[in-house]
């Protein structure tokens, strides 16, 4: 297994990213139509054809989920990703056409100290995400880059520079769980002033530094931190977006449940999260692969394994990331803290 999202059959990965602009986004590419729904906790969503995904709406399924920064502007990047999508022949048929279904969540990351060009000139300029949209859908494969890159490019944390982070695991029951997300949270993921992850329980195979817990918890370690909160002020720019995945057959009101319970993994990686200025947004989508009905028990152990994978990939994500090449620009972990 890589220890990404892709391990679960059925799904692909693309980035794309302007490094000038310090913004990106990354697209997962469904092979078929998917079952998915979507939990949303964050006090200021930024989002795309998502209230078909709840229950009682008519569509059951989509083709892509797009993660991107760029706040209300980077929602341009679905269409860019919907063009290759329709190129590809993917989506229902409709009187002969074809609609490709790509819902999306997006971050702010405008104030990261990139050339935002088109914020200066906005009648002459276009935003670039359309454009990453498509590249990253056409990038999609079951490889692909953490940390800097993606829709994790412009993202930061209170404390350090946040990034693209993804693992998976499979279950007992024998499915395949994985997850994906762009941190760009209000808080943080490390404790006090420490390089230990909130997420350390979690950890597996070294994957973000296999630092643990401290051996004492420092006495800041419940100090509330988060941006916008003191002088010198970070701006109050975040969200973490996410998609949480499994190859279980599972129902809309199924997955629903499952983005439910993929949200205590940010709220175990994270801290304070889903505040009033995160725009907090999980995904879930089941691919089908595996065949069978799942009853109330497994669907509970799927729900632990999406939660346990997101607070992984979260940390995975500040582990892997690089600072930006701004004056002023958060250091990143292993910049600060030194590799291992």
């Amino acid at each position: 297994m890589r220890n990404l999202i892709t391990d679960v059959a059925g799904i692909l990965v693309g980035n794309a990213q302007d490094t000038r602009a310090a913004t990106g986004a990354t697209v997962v590419v469904f092979e078929k139509s998917t079952v998915a729904s979507v939990a949303t906790l964050g006090g200021a969503p930024g989002d795309r054809a998502v209230t078909l995904l709840e229950p009682e709406m008519t569509r059951g399924l989509i083709d892509a989920v797009v993660l991107s920064g760029g706040s209300l502007y980077g929602l341009d990047a679905a269409g860019g990703a919907t063009s290759v999508l329709c190129a590809q022949g993917k989506g229902a048929q409709f009187g002969g056409l074809t609609l490709p279904v790509a819902v999306q969540a997006i971050l702010f990351d405008l104030m990261n100290g990139g050339e935002k060009d088109w914020l200066k000139e906005p009648m002459k300029r276009r935003p670039p995400y359309w454009e990453l949209g498509r590249d990253a859908a056409l990038a999609a494969a079951k490889d692909f880059v953490l940390g800097s890159a993606g829709a994790g490019l412009g993202g930061t944390t209170v404390n350090l520079k946040g990034g693209l982070g993804s693992t998976s695991m499979r279950t007992r029951s024998g499915h395949t769980v994985g997850a994906l997300t762009a941190v760009n949270a209000v808080g943080a993921a490390t404790i006090g002033n420490g390089p230990h992850f909130w997420a350390a329980p979690y950890e597996q195979n070294g994957e973000f530094g296999g630092r643990g817990w401290p051996a004492r918890m420092p006495d800041d370690a419940l100090t509330l931190r988060y941006k916008g909160q003191a002088a010198p002020v970070t701006p109050a720019t975040a969200t973490t977006i996410a998609l949480v995945a499994t190859d279980a057959t599972l129902t809309k009101a199924e997955c629903k449940r499952l983005a439910i319970m993929a949200n205590d993994g940010l709220a175990r990686a994270l801290r304070p999260v889903h505040a009033p200025n995160d725009g907090d947004t999980v995904f879930a989508a089941a691919t089908g692969q595996v065949d069978g009905a799942v009853d109330p028990h497994v669907l509970t152990e799927l729900g632990s394994a999406a939660a346990d994978c997101l607070a992984r990939a979260v940390a995975r994500g500040v582990y892997e990331a690089t600072a930006l090449p701004y004056r002023n620009s958060l250091p990143d972990w292993k910049q600060r803290f030194g590799g291992q």
